[in-house]
């Protein structure tokens, strides 16, 4: 094969593969402009009960963009772990107070000093059962789990 067949070759393929780019819509290549809204994770309450949980166990499906808004109403310093969730997702973004959190990787745990909420927008990847806890108050009750099927 000369040097020239090859590069025209290449030359043909490549704009084979940008035609096939060009055909799909924009928003088809961006998962998470569909996102789907789950219910609220409500750590504590503002009757004063500090250790409830409200949507303590959440089932997703992989491959889907969701935002999950983790909630804290209760007076209690709520340290929320998900190691293993964090690190099988893949993050758009992490909001607090209309702020965007954009990186490469998961956080380690997300916590609330004070009442307040943090969203994450995030793709589904590996499905299995992740357990959550609120980091030191797992015997109350502040624990759950995470579905991806």
């Amino acid at each position: 094969m000369t040097r020239m067949f090859r590069l025209a070759a290449l030359s043909l393929a490549a704009a084979s593969i940008a035609g096939a780019v060009a055909a799909v819509p924009a928003s088809a290549l961006d998962l998470t402009k569909k996102r789907q809204n789950l219910p609220d994770l409500v750590l504590g309450n503002e009757e004063g009960n500090d250790f409830v949980v409200e949507n303590k166990d959440i089932e997703l499906e992989s491959g889907k963009a969701y935002r999950l808004r983790i909630v804290a109403k209760g007076r209690q310093e709520y340290k929320f772990y998900a190691p293993e969730f964090f690190r099988y997702i893949w993050f758009n973004q992490i909001v607090i107070n209309h702020l965007e959190i954009h990186g490469g990787g998961p956080p380690d745990h997300l916590e609330f000093d004070d009442p307040g909420e943090i969203a994450i927008e995030f793709v589904a990847i590996k499905p299995g059962a992740y357990k959550w806890e609120a980091r030191g108050l797992e015997a109350k009750g502040m624990t759950g789990t995470i579905t991806v099927k």
